[in-house]
């Protein structure tokens, strides 16, 4: 190393996986690395909003119609949507988690 060189510390190195400004995260596309992803079959959707209160990742809105979209570029795939779906206390989901190699 030359003597013009900065030796670096562990206090040197930047935090990771930390939003710095708040209000940033729609800047990182966190959905490719997704394993399952969710299918909508509106047929069965009540419109209650139930998926779109439970999303972790804010990756599901409401269209003006009030079925929920599904923003890919945000969803990781944790199925949460599918299993907190009010129509699936009835046997009839409105999301389907489907292996992310079927659309690739």
């Amino acid at each position: 190393m030359s003597s013009q060189e900065k030796s670096w510390t562990w206090r040197d190195i930047p935090a990771g996986a930390v939003a710095e400004n708040p209000g940033s995260s729609s800047e990182y596309l966190t959905g490719g690395w997704r394993s399952q992803r969710p299918v909508f079959t509106p047929d069965n959707c009540v419109q209650c909003g139930v998926c779109y209160i439970y999303c972790p990742d804010a990756s599901i809105v409401m269209t003006p119609e009030g079925y929920p979209d599904i923003l890919l570029d945000y969803c990781k795939g944790c199925g949460i949507c599918a299993r907190e779906c009010y129509m699936a206390t009835f046997g009839r989901t409105c999301f389907e988690m489907v292996d992310e190699e079927e659309f690739r």
